[in-house]
């Protein structure tokens, strides 16, 4: 099932034919559909989101704005018809007007769901056709997820379909979709709302203000919008959405969303480039404001005065941090002001939200005491993949050594090529992570004779058993270094002087120091 945000937001044409311009602002949001739908949870939070920014750098004035989040289809009727009658006396009385109107939902191909209410579409579009304010744009977003996205709706249904557009008035019309036809919409739990209205109110706040003008236009705000919705939506498992734009101001010039310069009371956010920062309200872990993706050229948000939480992702690391904005001025994020946290200790500290997991490859050098008898110490190479996870840390590897002994009779080397898996739990301190794990596997054991020019060899079978402590620290970037001590307990067959085979255990103790890297 589906989320459907309709809105209209625009402030003036450069070329309007009235100097005086009123906004009007229809804003909807309703958690709740029908009986067989799942209750969404960011649908009415979005539409006070909406209705916010509107106020703040939108023009719209509180008289304009109404505001309904829970209402039924019919208080949603009676506000868009007394909307456009307002819209109409303003006119004659020489007013020019734009029409803004948001809906955010549950909805099929036939009607908006409002609790056990639905609000038929072709009249829903017969309200906005009929509306005498000079611009009218329609925004349709949407919306499912599951752990991370939620599902509107129980069952299957048909994708909402402005059957209508087509036949909308050709002058002043633009329609934004959240996604084609065929595709769902998604809300992000991180986020706390929809994918789309999230990156749409980012645009709005100056993300999208691409010439540095101040002022976000139609073709900005959708252009940054769809962009940033096809790369959040591609990670989830529903898919990706792909947002849809239908654009006829014939005879106008370009339509202004947002007006960032206007305001003095308000100020301005930048953060540094090499990471996608979100800010959210008074501290880290509040309500997201905004989103500032890596590589764009704008990196200024426009808000209101007060404490700001930042995180970036970077390539190597997060960072997180607090910044306070105050009126009339820029605040930039310093990004040696940060707490960086690597993202293996980030994983440690179970941020799932952020990242669940995180694995790389290591290598390095080993050193084993002799497994077998009067044999000298075995050195060799291991080479390994590690999976940190919260609770712990999986880590299969190759180990190989090469030891040996000599008398006056048998010059000998002993070989050993080992397979196994580590289980370890780790803790992070300041600067540096310790860690306890246990690791099982098998080897092979190869002993190779000289003696009176002849070179037999033995092989054997072994399994090994190890109980040991590591710790390891950052490099820098997203590589490691870490050693590790375990003793082992090795379990291999020998030929008894009766002729016989008995199992005998060897004890052992095996050191490395690796090198590693996150990918």
């Amino acid at each position: 099932m589906i989320r459907v945000a309709i809105a209209v937001a625009i402030l003036v044409t450069a070329t309007a034919a009235h100097a005086d311009v009123e906004k009007y602002a229809i804003i909807v949001g309703h958690n709740t559909g029908a009986a067989d739908e799942q209750q969404l949870r960011y649908a009415e939070t979005d539409a006070q989101r909406f209705a916010e920014l509107l106020g703040e750098i939108g023009g719209v004035r509180d008289e304009n704005q109404v505001v309904l989040r829970g209402k039924s289809a019919d208080q949603v009727r009676r506000a868009l018809i007394a909307t456009n009658e307002r819209i109409r006396t303003a006119q004659r009385a020489g007013h020019d007007a734009i029409l803004l109107v948001y809906y955010s939902g549950h909805g099929d191909a036939d009607a908006l769901h409002l609790g056990d209410s639905r609000f038929e579409l072709r009249e829903l579009e017969a309200l906005v056709r009929g509306s005498s304010a000079a611009i009218r744009i329609l925004i349709i977003d949407a919306c499912r997820s599951g752990a991370v996205t939620r599902v509107k709706g129980g069952t299957p249904a048909p994708p909402i379909a402005l059957t209508s557009v087509g036949e909308l008035p050709g002058e002043g019309v633009i329609v934004l979709t959240a996604s084609t036809a065929g595709e769902d919409a998604q809300e992000s739990d991180q986020l706390g709302g929809s994918f789309f209205t999230h990156h749409l109110l980012s645009s709005l706040r100056g993300a999208a203000d691409a010439d540095n003008d101040q002022i976000v236009t139609v073709a900005e705000a959708f252009g940054y919008t769809r962009e940033q919705t096809i790369l959040s939506s591609s990670r989830t498992l529903a898919g990706t959405q792909h947002p849809t734009f239908h654009y006829d101001l014939r005879g106008r010039n370009e339509v202004a969303l947002a007006d960032l310069g206007s305001d003095k009371t308000r100020g301005r956010l930048t953060v540094p480039d090499g990471a996608s920062f979100l800010v959210m309200r008074r501290e880290v872990g509040g309500a997201v404001v905004g989103e500032i993706a890596t590589g764009q050229k704008h990196r200024t948000l426009s808000l209101r005065p007060g404490v700001y939480g930042v995180r970036g992702r970077g390539r190597d690391a997060l960072l997180e941090g607090t910044i306070t904005v105050e009126a009339n001025r820029v605040a930039v994020v310093d990004p040696d002001k940060l707490t960086r946290t690597t993202y293996a200790r980030l994983v440690r500290k179970g941020h799932g939200d952020i990242l669940d997991h995180v694995s790389g490859p290591f290598v390095g050098p080993l050193v084993q005491t002799a497994v077998i008898d009067g044999a000298s110490p075995c050195f060799g190479a291991v080479l390994g993949w590690s999976w940190v996870r919260s609770d712990v840390a999986i880590s299969p590897r190759i180990a190989g050594c090469r030891g040996g002994f000599a008398n006056r009779t048998v010059d000998a080397t002993t070989d050993a090529l080992a397979f196994d898996v580590r289980v370890a739990k780790a803790w992070d301190l300041r600067g540096i992570t310790l860690d306890l794990g246990i690791t099982v596997g098998g080897e092979l054991l190869q002993e190779r004779f000289e003696t009176r020019g002849v070179a037999p060899t033995r092989t054997t079978a072994a399994g090994h058993l190890d109980a040991g402590g590591g710790a390891s620290v950052s490099l820098g970037g997203r590589t490691y270094a870490a050693a590790e001590v375990a003793a082992q307990s090795h379990f291999f067959s020998v030929e008894a002087q009766s002729g016989s085979t008995e199992w005998v255990a060897r004890f052992a103790v095996r050191g490395l120091l690796v090198i590693g890297a996150w990918l």
